[in-house]
């Protein structure tokens, strides 16, 4: 089944070019069924390509997705033409009226500050409060992950020695979660970030399951009991390049980066990193729709209960 996206979306093109289904507003409004309505908080600087990597996944299932993206008003994106965000963005003050079956609140390049520094925090707040009440599942990547965390558990970030960037092997801890089904007994995901969560504090939280985790990088993939807030401290939506680009512009900006790990071969930046990630990242992807939106969403949202 497909994603409905705005005719016009640049992500539209990209995603008809790899087989992924698409279905355009005018097509669906010619049908007569629920699709799951999603929301997508985007607080990436490169909005285009985060667009098309998530795309991409929600795509990847048998589930007709309606997609909203939404920006926030308190920060002026400066890598995004402001035509793009004027056409297909909405501010929260247009949708809060809304409810949805879920939301992805993805990660920003903002780790190193303190929260309360972000511009856009006091938004970023009040969105996550209105999510317990007008969304079923949330799902929180990243410094989104952290924000979550911190904003509805309490729980701290930390700073890292030095930048941690690579692709690492993780290990699911409960096999039988529906949100890990399928997954084999290792995997591999992105990760792009400068602070960390601790894993004696979310283990320590009784509101929280550890589902996943990485030797090196961590705690990876933590929801609260009801998976209604799923958080995944990773990139499993990023392309095969995006961490060469990420380091690249590193460079340029002459931070002098770690190569980053476990990902060019023979650590050659030139080389072509193999993409280790994408079954698994599809996987978590559909598990989240299937089990804990679609399955569990009621079938008029006007119904969702207060998420605790």
């Amino acid at each position: 089944m497909p994603i409905k996206i705005s005719d016009n979306l640049p992500a539209a093109k990209i995603l008809e070019s790899e087989n992924i289904f698409v279905m355009t507003e005018n097509r669906a409004s010619h049908q007569d069924i629920r699709p799951l309505q999603i929301l997508i908080l985007n607080l990436m600087p490169t909005k285009v390509e985060t667009e098309t990597q998530l795309l991409r996944l929600l795509g990847n299932s048998p589930l007709q997705v309606d997609i909203d993206l939404m920006q926030t008003a308190t920060h002026i994106p400066k890598n995004t033409p402001q035509e793009h965000l004027l056409e297909f963005y909405q501010t929260f003050e247009q949708i809060r009226s809304n409810t949805y079956d879920g939301m992805i609140i993805t990660g920003a390049p903002v780790e190193s500050l303190d929260y309360r520094e972000v511009d856009y925090w006091d938004e970023l707040c009040a969105i996550m409060d209105w999510s317990l009440t007008h969304v079923y599942s949330t799902l929180h990547i990243c410094w989104g992950a952290q924000a979550g965390l911190f904003h509805h558990h309490q729980i701290l970030k930390y700073a890292l020695p030095h930048k941690l960037s690579g692709v690492f092997r993780h290990r699911p801890l409960d096999p039988n979660h529906p949100l890990l089904r399928g997954f084999d007994e290792n995997f591999y995901m992105p990760h792009s970030r400068y602070t960390e969560v601790g894993t004696e504090d979310i283990l320590r939280n009784s509101s929280l399951q550890l589902l996943a985790m990485s030797e090196t990088a961590g705690a990876a993939i933590i929801a609260t009991r009801d998976a209604r807030q799923v958080f995944v401290t990773g990139h499993c939506e990023y392309d095969r390049l995006t961490l060469a680009d990420e380091y690249q512009r590193d460079v340029e900006r002459g931070l002098a980066p770690q190569i980053p790990q476990h990902y060019f071969p023979g650590d050659d930046p030139d080389a072509l990193p193999p993409m280790v990630w994408r079954s698994h990242a599809s996987l978590l992807f559909s598990n989240w729709l299937n089990y804990f939106v679609y399955q569990q969403t009621p079938y008029d949202l006007r119904d969702l209960s207060p998420n605790a």
